[in-house]
């Protein structure tokens, strides 16, 4: 469908909501973002549903004070999931807070008269980098998400698949060790159970690098890497060759072009790409899974708020519900 907001000059409001931090920013209709702001997410145990939309409504109040309040065409937003889809009643696994949190409920009653459309974080991500990002002129990608959880979206034939229930594309509960590590999901062995930053950093921990540091993570864990870190090297090729294994089957399923990954551990570069590279080099056997590029999300740290805006201004593509 074309939606007649996206004939508009005016900018859209976009939020991104993961374990690790939730931004938000204003963005242009070609892409650009004209204001943006971020702060961690609040995951104490102390803070109730509530808590955590007051402090959602207090980084939207002060994000439309920085760009001076203009008119908007509407609210796209990216979520941690799993959430009913369209409603958005959300229960992200990375913040307990929010179980079943009528999130697009609220969104449209503060801003009424507005469209509020509500998707999965890394779907949105996949979106993003499908639309002014890596996958561009692409028909055919897969956006990924690796940062406090595993996530991904599909973008196929040119058109965001959202399946029976509007969670397709959750790659970090496909299994690449069916003896592995137990999964937040309730299942083990799930691909977000090896390769999400807390998990990695407790297999570190487990096998002696910085034993007992509460407050260690993943920046500290590349960082040791890059150092030549025995331990911190195997967590960097552990992950890599998960993603590798997972990206191997979903190429194989999808006849994928490119896959774009994000999030904060994308940022340890060659450290994650390069056993990623060997681990799906060497499940990718068929001649077309072969071509399939990989490669960081081209929009940075950008491409899920981008991608939530395009949910309004590339609704022909990326919406596919009321």
């Amino acid at each position: 469908m074309t939606d007649p907001v996206a004939e508009t000059g005016s900018p859209v409001l976009a939020i991104d909501i993961g374990g690790t931090k939730t931004a938000v920013a204003v963005v242009e209709p070609g892409g650009r973002v004209a204001a943006y702001d971020r702060i961690a997410t609040p995951n104490d145990a102390g803070v109730d549903a509530e808590g955590l939309w007051r402090t959602l409504e207090s980084l939207l109040d002060k994000i439309a004070a920085d760009a001076g309040a203009p008119e908007l065409a509407g609210v796209g937003v990216g979520c941690g999931g799993p959430m009913t889809w369209p409603a958005a009643a959300v229960s992200p696994l990375n913040i307990p807070a929010w179980r079943g949190f009528p999130l697009r409920e609220r969104l449209r009653s503060r801003y009424p008269g507005l469209p509020v459309r509500v998707h999965n974080d890394a779907i949105c991500v996949a979106v993003g980098e499908h639309w002014r990002g890596a996958g561009r002129g692409r028909d055919n990608v897969l956006g990924m998400v690796v940062s406090t959880g595993v996530g991904g979206g599909m973008v196929l034939g040119g058109h965001l698949i959202d399946g029976a229930s509007g969670n397709a594309g959750h790659i970090g509960h496909v299994v690449v060790d069916p003896e592995g590590p137990p999964c937040v999901c309730g299942g083990r062995g799930c691909l977000e159970a090896v390769a999400r930053g807390p998990g990695l950093v407790a297999w570190a921990q487990e096998q002696g690098w910085r034993p007992g540091r509460r407050d260690a993570n993943g920046v500290e864990l590349a960082a040791d890497a890059r150092r030549g870190h025995p331990v911190a090297e195997a967590a960097m090729v552990r992950a890599g060759r998960a993603l590798g294994i997972a990206i191997a089957s979903a190429t194989h399923l999808c006849d994928l072009e490119v896959v774009a990954i994000g999030g904060g551990l994308s940022q340890a570069g060659a450290l994650l790409f390069d056993p990623l590279e060997d681990a799906l080099r060497t499940h990718a056997r068929m001649e077309f899974a072969r071509q399939v590029q990989v490669v960081p999300a081209a929009l940075g740290q950008t491409s899920g708020l981008i991608g939530a805006a395009a949910l309004i201004f590339a609704a022909d593509r990326y919406w596919n519900a009321d």
